[in-house]
């Protein structure tokens, strides 16, 4: 089945310098059916609906559950477009949030649906990701300790202790030891025998986590 092409909501100014070309980027992406429907809203005579949806600058993008801001390419709009139509783009949409050091946005992203966790396990299990987003990914796992949302992840971070990097297998058991779920210790077990020092270091302290939260059961 064909994924549901995105709607999108675009906020414009009179004197934008790039307002013209996204809008007109957006409309040839209806045209072809990449987006299902656009509405364009003038700041300057809606004022009160921008400030509704928190715009502070123009041209400010609405692409399916993406919020974009500033100028963006035919291409890369096209892109997202593509992406906000499948779990995919979630996480490329993290990544780009990260980049931009906007944590706060990504974590308030996560939070509106908890199931926009699995996808940032791809950028867990990429080594060649950039530090500032495996940091900030980790942070947004990291904030769901305990709870039913990261423990739904337990089978893909088990699967993550096999990788051939030593950083993936070490980021996977410490967040199997944040999960607190009893399920984790035979995963996490097995990476005390790793061939890397740090992977054993961070499975002892998983282990030990685990082991606390459960006895407080």
């Amino acid at each position: 089945m064909p994924a549901t092409p995105p709607d999108a909501l675009l906020f414009i100014t009179p004197g934008c310098p790039h307002c013209a070309s996204v809008l007109q980027g957006l409309s040839e992406l209806v045209k072809q059916a990449l987006i299902g429907k656009l509405t364009v809203v003038n700041i300057a005579a809606h004022p009160a609906q921008a400030a509704e949806y928190g715009v502070r600058a123009a041209p400010w993008l609405r692409l399916g559950p993406f919020t974009l801001t500033g100028a963006h390419s035919p291409a890369e709009l096209r892109q997202w477009a593509e992406w906000a139509s499948g779990e995919e783009g979630t996480g490329h949409y993290i990544e780009h949030l990260l980049k931009q050091g906007s944590y706060k946005q990504a974590a308030a992203f996560i939070d509106a649906d908890t199931h926009r966790l699995k996808p940032l396990l791809a950028i867990v299990a990429d080594p060649g990701a950039k530090l500032e987003v495996r940091l900030g990914v980790n942070a947004l796992l990291e904030s769901h300790t305990n709870t039913k949302a990261l423990q739904n992840l337990l089978p893909q971070l088990a699967e993550l202790t096999r990788h051939a990097d030593h950083r993936v297998r070490a980021d996977a058991c410490h967040l199997l030891g944040l999960t607190g779920s009893a399920a984790a210790r035979p995963h996490v077990e097995i990476c005390l025998n790793d061939a890397h020092e740090e992977v054993r270091e961070i499975a002892k302290e998983a282990m030990e986590a685990l082991e606390k939260r459960n006895a407080k059961r």
